[in-house]
């Protein structure tokens, strides 16, 4: 009899192309905000070039005289950075970790490992699911999404697999493996979408040493019920930016608790806080901020981690550490601002919504889990009455095509290559 580990399927086959983190390989390009990294380019291209090497932090990627192309879809220069001294190139907001939001310098003459083929799929439609490092006895969900460019790494710097959920612009070619949304649509006797599956494995997606594995509903009725949490749990993810239904309780933007949850400031935050000063106080429920107070706070968004790290004391040294004297990451971002304040408050609201999900999330796991046959002490197979790795082998969905583990070509797309040159990709 198969075990269920052996007849769930790996996310790596139902979702078959991925992407490994970026690499940036400096901490400068990186800030809380968009002023900070402005001020830091600045800096640097008002140096000298022997100043300008020391600061740049080179590696044996990039270097003053690296000739390397644009990021897809940025016009950026693409002379030698020896020789730059144009302004800023715009910031963008990054997905960091799990659960924070970073902004970057779009420049691929900063950045070690851009990942281009990422940024020739980001647009309105698309969904980035980030499968994280397993960590034994952690009590994380497998799987963290983003409608922002991810990182793909946790706050303790463990890669994650970054996979799309479509393979070109425009929410195209979905990245499931071929055959899957039909076989599904079979099970469940009604049409099932990319996003039907995105949702359901952030409802149902499990953690395991050899990546995450997805059993799939015995039903329609379950599959329903599993993909309504899973919309919900990617839209708290996305805060807001995919999956917004208003007539279901999920309104586009950052989500908000109801009035009696809500977490305000109670006392003054300080202006410059330092990085020793975040406190949390069970009994009271409240983050301290130095004399600041932030309140209600539950003890689930507090003690929520990713990677083994609590995810609000991360965020805080995110915006508070000092740089190394010296550095461009020594330019740190200005004082506390009312936007620091509402990213703080948001993140609390997210986190807590994510914990009161986590019941649900528990039972769903519970119904999915093979129960011992009368009287026989051994484990039904997963699938029976459902869809297992063993009828997606039957079927011919398993396994995937090598071909589909490979980004898909753009061969209308223009990018400039080093110096002004073009290519098609």
């Amino acid at each position: 009899m198969r075990a269920v580990s052996d007849n769930a399927p790996l996310l790596h086959d139902l979702m078959p192309w991925s992407v490994a983190p970026l690499r940036i390989g400096r901490g400068w390009p990186v800030a809380p905000d968009a002023a900070t990294l402005r001020a830091r380019w600045a800096l640097f291209t008002a140096a000298g070039e022997e100043e300008r090497e020391a600061l740049l932090h080179p590696s044996r990627a990039r270097g003053l005289h690296s000739r390397v192309g644009q990021l897809p879809g940025h016009r950026t220069a693409t002379t030698a950075l020896a020789r730059e001294e144009g302004p800023c190139p715009e910031p963008v907001p990054i997905a960091h970790g799990a659960y924070d939001r970073q902004w970057l310098i779009p420049d691929h003459r900063l950045v070690d490992a851009a990942r281009p083929e990422l940024w020739r799929v980001l647009d309105g439609h698309q969904v980035f699911a980030v499968e994280q490092a397993f960590v034994p006895e952690a009590e994380e969900p497998p799987v963290t999404f983003a409608a922002l460019l991810p990182d793909g790494r946790s706050p303790a710097g463990r890669p994650g697999r970054i996979r799309p959920l479509f393979r070109q612009p425009g929410g195209r070619d979905p990245n499931l493996a071929p055959g899957l949304l039909e076989a599904l649509s079979a099970a469940y006797g009604a049409g099932v979408s990319a996003y039907d599956v995105l949702a359901w494995v952030a409802a149902a997606g499990y953690a395991a040493p050899e990546g995450c594995r997805v059993p799939f509903a015995a039903g329609p009725e379950q599959w329903r019920a599993g993909v309504a949490l899973g919309e919900r749990l990617v839209w708290l993810h996305t805060r807001g930016a995919r999956f917004a239904d208003p007539a279901a309780g999920r309104d586009p933007g950052g989500p908000r608790l109801p009035g009696g949850s809500r977490p305000y400031v109670r006392a003054p935050l300080p202006a410059a806080p330092g990085p020793g000063e975040l406190e949390y106080d069970p009994e009271q429920r409240e983050l301290r901020i130095g004399a600041g107070r932030v309140s209600p706070v539950s003890p689930a968004a507090w003690q929520r981690t990713a990677g083994g790290v609590r995810v609000l004391e991360a965020w805080w040294e995110r915006r508070t550490a000092p740089g190394p004297p010296g550095s461009l990451e020594a330019l740190r971002p200005p004082p506390w601002t009312r936007s620091s304040t509402s990213e703080l408050l948001e993140t609390v609201s997210v986190l807590t919504l994510l914990a009161e999900l986590d019941a649900e999330r528990r039972e769903l796991a519970r119904r999915l889990t093979p129960q011992p046959g009368p009287g026989q002490g051994q484990e039904r197979e997963q699938g029976r009455g459902g869809v297992g790795a063993a009828e997606l082998r039957d079927t011919g969905v398993l396994p995937v095509p090598a071909a589909r583990r490979r980004p898909a070509s753009v061969l209308d797309h223009r990018e400039e290559g080093p110096d002004g040159q073009f290519a098609l990709v």
